[in-house]
């Protein structure tokens, strides 16, 4: 009930004071869960592959650029925060939980900005199968001078810069007045 001039009456949804924050799952937005669906199986199919086919620490040279390796990693990207796995699976939750409130929030309505997030959403899902499966994620790309990653980790790193690239080209919008 809301109270007007003394007098209380029953509220209407258009009544409530309306939320800049709100979520709306539309039919047409199942492209984005179906592509962080993509990411999730080819990353641990491509994982489950390595397992098999290589020993830990074995590679395969494909070309003189990179080579296909089995290493494992306890810690975060790039190797940093060795041996952190349950502050690692955490933040992985709440990463993404945050991705699902911008993924489904109509102000990323923006169609790379949404396929960024998917990207990052199928890659953060499937480096946190490893971490809870086995407590390490499987990396298997290795190019010189640089530190081993997996599918998971492009799609994330993917996802950033489409979801930069898309923020970048949005046209400012005009700041909404508390009056």
């Amino acid at each position: 009930s809301i109270e007007y001039d003394g007098r209380m009456q029953e509220a209407s949804a258009q009544d409530l004071p309306q939320s800049r924050w709100h979520l709306q799952v539309r039919p047409r937005d199942g492209w984005f869960l179906l592509l962080a669906t993509g990411v999730v199986a080819l990353d641990q199919l491509a994982k489950w592959f390595i397992r098999q086919r290589l020993d830990r620490g074995d590679s395969w040279e494909l070309s003189g650029f990179f080579e296909i390796v089995h290493v494992t990693n306890s810690g975060a990207a790039f190797g940093i925060l060795q041996n952190a796995g349950p502050m690692l699976v955490v933040t992985s939750i709440v990463g993404m939980a945050a991705i699902f409130v911008y993924l489904f929030n109509p102000g990323f309505a923006h169609p790379l900005m949404r396929a960024g997030l998917a990207l990052m959403l199928g890659g953060a899902i499937g480096n946190l199968i490893d971490r809870v499966a086995n407590g390490r994620v499987v990396d298997f790309i290795k190019v010189p001078h640089f530190p081993a990653f997996n599918l998971a980790d492009s799609a994330i790193t993917i996802g950033v810069l489409l979801l930069l690239w898309a923020m970048l080209q949005e046209p400012p919008r005009p700041a909404i007045s508390e009056n």
